[in-house]
């Protein structure tokens, strides 16, 4: 397990409890990447550095970087666009800029896009690291992109099965009539661009698929109140039904309020790691180790030694 994400609601710290977490792993001596995919950055604010869309070095050990989630847009949509005009060979009689500035603003798009900034993270950046933490996005969008490997999974799935049928249907057309103009198109699945990028497509979700459920440590923040409870709660249910790991909730800003407050029973059952208010705040990086990570770094990497399950 080289993965740690941290998920909760807006405003809780996701973002100060994974730097945190990140820099204690990074002097400890691990090869460290953290990245954001909150569109409200402020990862480089907390770091002291300005980031970019590529790993920058933080101090030694530990990089660092912001995903731009409108370039990731951009780029996913132009994708698409390019893979339909080479799939479909009818696709240049049709306005697919216009349909594609729309898609923009669609729903799930966002969502493909968050997921494949973190494929490229994971495919392409990650082996040069042992550990990638993830400052995630507000706890709705982060449950939706993480949804989607097995919400797609299941829509491709039955695609592939209605292209074998498409495919079959032509096959017989052509042997009743081999002079049909169905004759002059792509008759088996191994050759059919269609298929093959369905494949494609599948391969890349199973993929990330296995990153989330599998490979990574998926810790929720939380503050002392009963609203961050509640919807650590959804959280959990969420998780449960996608069959993702919930490993760990890190309570943050304990001892900021005195109102009374506890951790639901259903819980219980989840290892709980405390950070304490810091009233006079966190100015500087150095900072962020009077955060106490260290019983939480020791549960990742017992998790890490014997595997994510």
């Amino acid at each position: 397990m080289r993965n740690a994400f941290f998920l909760g609601k807006g405003g809780v710290g996701k973002t100060t409890s994974s730097a945190a977490f990140a820099l204690a792993e990074a002097r400890a001596g691990k090869r460290v990447l953290i990245a954001s995919l909150d569109p409200a950055h402020n990862l480089g604010d907390v770091l002291g550095k300005r980031l970019k869309d590529k790993p920058l070095r933080v101090e030694e050990n530990l990089d660092a970087l912001e995903i731009r989630l409108s370039a990731w847009v951009d780029r996913y949509l132009k994708d698409s666009r390019d893979e339909m005009k080479e799939t479909y060979s009818y696709a240049g009689a049709l306005n697919l800029d216009s349909f594609f500035d729309i898609m923009k603003y669609s729903p799930g798009t966002e969502e493909y896009a968050v997921l494949w900034a973190i494929e490229h993270i994971h495919c392409e950046l990650s082996p040069d690291y042992d550990l990638v933490v993830y400052d995630t996005p507000p706890t709705a969008l982060s449950l939706r992109f993480l949804a989607m490997p097995a919400i797609s999974n299941m829509w491709i799935t039955e695609l592939a099965k209605l292209r074998e049928r498409i495919l079959q249907r032509r096959q017989i057309v052509t042997k009743i009539n081999p002079e049909s103009p169905v004759a002059s198109s792509c008759v088996d699945k191994d050759d059919d661009k269609v298929y093959g990028r369905l494949g494609s497509i599948k391969r890349r979700l199973a993929l990330l698929q296995k990153l989330f459920s599998e490979e990574s440590f998926v810790a929720v923040v939380i503050n002392p109140d009963s609203l961050s409870v509640s919807e650590a709660l959804r959280i959990k249910e969420e998780l449960e039904r996608i069959d993702i790991p919930f490993s760990a909730i890190c309570v943050n800003k304990r001892g900021l309020s005195k109102a009374p407050w506890q951790l639901d029973a259903e819980l219980a059952e989840i290892p709980a790691f405390y950070f304490d208010f810091k009233p006079e705040g966190l100015s500087e990086r150095d900072d962020l180790m009077r955060l106490d990570t260290q019983d939480l770094v020791a549960a990742f990497d017992a998790a890490a030694s014997e595997g994510i399950r």
